[in-house]
């Protein structure tokens, strides 16, 4: 069985202004922030942690946010040191910074290059610049395809995200931006349908009729022009939203979809990893301030958290797994969950069309079965 790996996750919660859809733990300030003080604390927790998971290998590091990319490269860099001062850091993992195109500028991306990042992720969610303003995003498409281009100038890998089932847009036209997105793209594309979730603006808005989003049967019709043109243009779905050239695709984001262990440093930040034999589930507190002071206090600013059960870890296997084209290990999610999946399930959802198997050890979702795929887990779990 392949070790999935080990990951680091580091939150910077910070944002220039809060986009209408993000439900993410993304906080506004208008102080400027104290960016040495956040990257001792980040350094603190990451001692804290490390105690805790004890010696290990790092397969990849991920800066995510809120908007990393308004880190000064020097705190960037001060990270990427504390990580390597807990735990065993080879040379040439992947290291991704989140980025948006309206806080890049070619002399900050050259810092983030020379600190360590390998890779970074932008978020440019669209190609047109309405839609851009509808998104609530800062740049236009001209600094979207700017800082594209720097990107891929300074950095080996990139990647970048686009929404999609916006309000009115037809699938000829979803079509002509993903080729126009593929044209600009290196090796992967994160391709996300919207999605209006509780507490943000735009779950009012939609509940007061001001737009409305495509229904399922058009989203769907949505979701398969997304596979059909990244197919043809050599970027395959290798995971349900997720798009890359063979060997291009996340590295961090495969340990998260295969199950392996991760810690994750900073507010709101989750982590899942194995402590005395248990995986163990953690998680930060979301208020920036409150994290902080919880960190320079008692050494962390993990507020809450449990030890997952055999079965609640063989649920989480399936539901990640079933994500990925290359689909779950049945021996794996039989060790875990210490019995075998049920034959007779197994055998409905093959005849349903629901999954498939990949040479004799795997199961994996179909284009079918992924459109309905919480259901499909709750129906192999049972």
């Amino acid at each position: 069985m392949t070790d999935p790996g080990f990951g680091v996750y580091v939150h910077w919660p910070f944002c220039a202004a809060k986009c209408p859809y993000c439900d993410f733990n993304s906080h506004v300030r208008h102080q400027p922030v104290d960016q040495p003080r956040f990257a001792a604390a980040f350094a603190r927790e990451m001692q804290t942690t490390a105690a805790r998971t004890g010696p290990r290998t790092v397969s990849s590091i991920f800066l995510g946010g809120g908007t990393p990319s308004l880190m000064r490269p020097e705190t960037v860099g001060a990270i990427l040191d504390a990580v390597a001062a807990n735990w065993h850091v080879p040379a040439g993992i992947e290291v991704t910074l989140e980025a948006n195109p309206s806080s890049v500028e070619a002399d900050r991306f050259r810092g983030y290059r020379a600190a360590g990042v390998n890779r970074v992720s932008l978020g440019v969610q669209a190609l047109n610049d309405p839609d851009l303003r509808f998104l609530g995003r800062l740049h236009n498409v001209a600094e979207a395809l700017k800082a594209i281009g720097l990107a891929r100038a300074i950095f080996p890998r990139m990647s970048f995200d686009l929404i999609y089932a916006r309000p009115h847009q037809t699938p000829e036209a979803w079509a002509a931006e993903l080729e126009e997105a593929i044209g600009y793209a290196a090796d992967h594309l994160s391709l996300y349908q919207l999605t209006i979730e509780d507490g943000t603006p735009f779950h009012a808005l939609h509940a007061a009729g001001k737009f409305a989003v495509p229904d399922p049967d058009h989203a769907a019709e949505l979701y398969h022009v997304t596979q059909e043109v990244t197919q043809k243009r050599g970027l395959p779905a290798y995971e349900i939203s997720n798009h890359a050239r063979p060997g291009a695709e996340s590295r961090h984001n495969l340990i998260y979809w295969r199950y392996g262990e991760y810690v994750g440093i900073g507010p709101g930040a989750h982590g899942r990893f194995v402590e005395n034999d248990r995986r163990i589930v953690t998680i930060a507190e979301k208020m920036p301030e409150t994290w902080l002071n919880l960190v320079e206090a008692k050494g962390h600013g993990i507020t809450g958290g449990e030890r997952l059960t055999r079965s609640e870890e063989a649920d989480e296997f399936l539901l990640m797994g079933l994500r990925l084209a290359e689909g779950i290990d049945v021996a794996r999610y039989e060790a875990l969950a210490g019995r075998p999946l049920a034959s007779d399930r197994v055998t409905i959802l093959r005849d349903e069309d629901l999954i498939e198997p990949v040479g004799n050890s795997r199961l994996r979702a179909t284009p079918s079965g992924v459109l309905v795929l919480d259901a499909l887990v709750a129906d192999l779990a049972r």
